[in-house]
């Protein structure tokens, strides 16, 4: 995260510059220059506040460290979770998902399907990590767990940072490379080490976004970018229990189920909901055992939520 000694510059007030988020803590951002002048806190202007780690922003300075975001650039993608009440921003720009899972303590399949259906609906591709298989009791249980993911082709990478991260180079880096990852996962699974062992000056670079934002003992309560050695960025985020996907329609829903998307023009009605109707191809699908009832439950249960209106 360290940005090279300052250049010198002159900025006039009002002046519009560029930059990308490097980190978000409620509604203090930190943006890093584009000309890699050191980081500045800046605001948003107005009361709404939508900005994300990895956007690029225009931003007038206001003082020699700090700032006003005037203008979000064009996004790629957006990812980002929400229920009938509220949103929660992820990161915007992004090229992979990479979700943290553990043998131990025991991850949530749940959250893992739900990670999975928003990096699809974002035209993102998902690595799934399988951290501490030094804990060999647990192992085959969270093997069998994934094992559908796996038949439905998702990579799991198996790995234990603690005990060989060595392997975590050799399974990551180039997968990594020229790419914009963020890591998602639940707290527990391993992740503060993965990121200490990818981005060598984590530590540090967490320090100093800590100190830029003013955000002081709560260095593990936001989302920020780290720099890779080789290139690319690595986006981590503060771990989670819940992954809403409100903001989804049921089209988006039923085409970012990769195994439905065979059966989907089969159905008998144009306008079929693949929940209760006769002639359902992806029914079909499911009493034949060719999608697992798992996964159907799992989009039934998404449709539901997204059908909720808060009056």
């Amino acid at each position: 995260m360290t940005r090279g000694a300052p250049r010198s510059r002159r900025v006039s007030a009002g002046d519009r510059l560029e930059g990308t988020v490097i980190a978000v803590h409620g509604r203090h951002y930190l943006v890093g220059p584009d000309d890699s002048a050191p980081m500045l806190q800046c605001f948003p202007r107005g009361k709404k506040s939508d900005v994300a780690v990895g956007d690029r922003v225009h931003y007038e300075q206001s003082s020699a460290d700090q700032g006003v975001i005037v203008e979000i650039g064009e996004r790629r993608n957006l990812l980002y979770r929400s229920d009938q009440f509220k949103s929660k921003l992820f990161a915007a720009n992004l090229d992979q998902l990479l979700i943290v899972l553990a043998t131990e303590p025991h991850f949530n399949e749940d959250l893992l399907g739900r990670a999975l259906i928003a990096a699809e609906a974002h035209g993102l591709e998902s690595l799934i990590v399988l951290n501490k298989i030094d804990m060999e009791r647990a192992l085959p249980l969270a093997r069998e767990r994934l094992a559908p993911y796996r038949a439905l082709g998702y990579t799991v990478i198996e790995l234990s940072a603690k005990m060989a991260p060595g392997d975590v180079h050799l399974q990551l880096d180039a997968r990594l490379k020229d790419r914009s990852t963020i890591l998602l996962g639940q707290s527990g699974m391993g992740k503060s080490t993965l990121v200490n062992l990818l981005v060598p000056d984590a530590d540090a670079a967490t320090r100093e976004i800590s100190s830029a934002l003013n955000s002081g003992r709560h260095t593990t309560t936001f989302t920020r970018l780290y720099e890779l050695p080789e290139g690319g960025s690595l986006i981590d985020s503060p771990g989670f229990q819940e992954f809403g996907l409100h903001h989804l329609s049921e089209g988006q829903l039923e085409r970012a189920f990769a195994n439905f998307r065979p059966y989907l023009r089969q159905c008998r009605f144009y306008n079929c909901h693949h929940l209760h109707e006769p002639g359902c191809a992806v029914l079909e699908a499911v009493e034949a055992g060719k999608i697992r009832r798992e996964r159907h439950a799992l989009y039934a249960q998404l449709v539901h939520e997204a059908s909720q209106i808060v009056r």
